[in-house]
C-alpha cells in the first residue's frame, strides 16, 4: 500500500511538473517581450519625467536625465546577444543623440524660438531616420518604412506631450502621455517579434531560410 502511495505521489509530481517544464520551454519569447516592454516604457516614462523637471527647472533634473541616458545604454545592451557589442553600442550612441536632441527641441519650444525649434526638430528627425535605418539593416523583418513611421510617430507624440506641458494644458498633457505610452508598446512589439522571427533557434523554434 505504501509503495502504491509513493508511486501515485511520484506520478502526480511528474504530471504537475510537465506543464511547468513546457512553460519554461516556451517562456523565452515571453521574457524577451516583457524585457523589451520594460525598456521602452522606461524610455517614455523617464522622458516624461525629464520634460517635467526641465521645464520647471526642478532640482531632480540632472538625476532624471542621468537615469534617462542610462536607459539608452540598457536598450543597446539588450540587443547585444543578437547583434553583437558593436551594434549595441551603436544603438546606444544613436539613442543618446535622440535624447540630447529632444532636449534641444524642448528648450527651443519653451523659449518660443521658432528658428531654433525648426533647426532642432530637423536634426532630431534626421536622427530618428538614422535609428530606423540602422535597425532595418540589422533585421529583415523590420521594414525601413515601418521603422521610420514608428520613430516619427514617437517624435510627434513626444512633441505633443511637451507642447501641452509648456501650455499648461494638463488634460492634453496627460492624454499625450497615454498616446506616447501606447505607441511605444507597439514599437516594442515590433522589435520583439522581429528578433524572435530572425532568431527562432534562440526561442525554441526553427530558423527559416528567409531569416538568413
Amino acid at each position: 500500500m505504501r509503495t502504491l502511495v509513493r508511486l501515485s505521489a511520484a506520478l502526480l509530481a511528474g504530471w504537475l511538473a510537465a506543464p511547468s517544464a513546457r512553460a519554461m520551454e516556451v517562456s523565452k519569447d515571453v521574457q524577451l517581450r516583457q524585457a523589451m516592454d520594460k525598456l521602452w516604457e522606461d524610455h517614455v516614462t523617464w522622458t516624461r519625467t525629464f520634460i517635467i523637471s526641465a521645464l520647471a527647472n526642478l532640482p531632480d533634473k540632472q538625476a532624471t536625465l542621468d537615469r534617462l541616458l542610462q536607459n539608452q545604454v540598457d536598450i543597446g545592451n539588450a540587443i547585444k546577444p543578437y547583434y553583437g557589442d558593436d551594434a549595441g553600442n551603436k544603438l546606444t550612441a544613436l539613442l543618446h543623440d535622440h535624447i540630447v536632441q529632444a532636449g534641444d527641441v524642448v528648450t527651443a519650444a519653451a523659449a518660443n524660438d521658432k528658428a531654433k525649434l525648426e533647426e532642432a526638430n530637423k536634426v532630431w528627425r534626421a536622427n530618428a531616420d538614422q535609428i530606423a535605418t540602422f535597425l532595418s539593416a540589422a533585421n529583415p523583418h523590420w521594414a525601413v518604412a515601418d521603422m521610420k513611421a514608428m520613430m516619427n510617430k514617437h517624435l510627434d507624440l513626444t512633441t505633443e506631450e511637451a507642447v501641452a506641458r509648456i501650455k499648461q494644458d494638463w488634460k492634453a498633457d496627460v492624454a499625450a502621455y497615454d498616446k506616447v505610452h501606447n505607441e511605444i508598446l507597439q514599437m516594442s512589439e515590433m522589435l520583439s517579434t522581429g528578433i524572435i522571427q530572425q532568431f527562432p533557434d534562440k526561442f525554441g523554434g526553427r530558423r527559416s531560410a528567409s531569416a538568413h
